[in-house]
């Protein structure tokens, strides 16, 4: 059986920076949806603008970490909130024209 791919929705600016290339890393809290065994390096991931159907991108995740080293852009999503994040960082495909 395939796994599903990982459904990441992002923020506009945030899924326009992927698209444009200056965003490869997704930040998000550590825990039961996001960690070793849900963003294992090799899977297959979905990123799209919100919840919609018409802006996705499909990928696949190249490396992840847990860290407590929290980017800037961090507290803009989750205020001050402590802990590790689980950085995802993903190569999308490339596009079919």
């Amino acid at each position: 059986m395939t796994e599903k791919p990982l459904f990441i929705p992002l923020k506009t600016e945030y899924y326009e920076a992927f698209i444009d290339g200056s965003k490869t890393t997704e930040y998000r809290k550590f825990g039961p949806g996001w960690n070793f065994d849900t963003c294992r390096v090799g899977r297959r991931v979905t990123i799209s603008r919100g919840y919609g159907k018409s802006d996705r991108r499909h990928g696949t995740i190249t490396h992840f970490c847990r860290s407590g080293l929290l980017p800037k852009a961090w507290a803009d999503v989750y205020g001050d909130h402590p802990g590790p994040a689980a950085c995802i960082t993903i190569e999308l495909d490339e596009v079919k024209e």
